[in-house]
């Protein structure tokens, strides 16, 4: 594949990433879920601000576009094609150009990116997310978790998707640095806490 079309499907993958469905769900309800909750567009605050039934919407359409993204470039170009789109529809995701580029943390993204990928390391990864989130009840523990775990998953079992693998992974945790902070201060809301319980805090 020549250096014009690798861009051209690299931003692509970054305008799909751009689709956000939580601040779409909250401009219908007439809310602006960037300025509610964490403030962060994504599946958590979704189900903070907009609840259950606009979170699942959020969580499926968030892992479609990135499983999306990488299939088609890796069945329309090549794996390096595929991985690369990976990274793109990920930031896309986080940095959107169409809100500001303030987006979400990108974890339901990435983990649609990876499933197509390797669906193996995906739900590697999605069982290790799942464990911090069921010991903590904090999403963003999970998250955390995946993300310091990815490059060992990666070594073990695609390591063609180490380098990507690792950059994604970084971004995930700078991405939650005001979760660590209150984690810290022992302030981290529960994801499944009643919202008077998580006020208290």
């Amino acid at each position: 594949m020549s250096v014009v079309k690798l861009v051209m499907w690299v931003f692509a993958a970054y305008i799909i990433g751009n689709i956000s469905p939580s601040i779409l769900l909250g401009k219908a309800q007439g809310i602006d879920i960037k300025k509610e909750g964490s403030g962060n567009a994504g599946t958590t605050n979704a189900l903070r601000v907009l609840g259950k039934k606009a979170a699942v919407i959020t969580l499926v359409i968030d892992i479609m576009k990135g499983f999306a993204a990488v299939s088609a470039g890796m069945y329309f170009g090549s794996y390096l094609t595929g991985t690369v789109c990976a990274l793109a529809v990920f930031c896309g995701h986080i940095w959107p150009c169409f809100y500001r580029f303030k987006g979400g943390k990108g974890v339901a993204t990435a983990f649609g990116a990876i499933l197509a990928v390797n669906w193996q390391l995906a739900l590697m990864e999605l069982a290790v997310v799942a464990i911090g989130l069921l010991v903590s009840k904090r999403m963003s523990v999970g998250s955390i978790l995946g993300a310091a775990l990815f490059p060992l998953l990666c070594l073990w079992l695609e390591p063609g998707f180490l380098k990507i693998g690792c950059v994604m992974a970084l971004i995930v945790v700078i991405k939650h640095r005001a979760n660590i902070r209150r984690l810290i201060k022992g302030e981290e809301p529960k994801m499944f806490a009643k919202k008077e319980e998580n006020n208290e805090k």
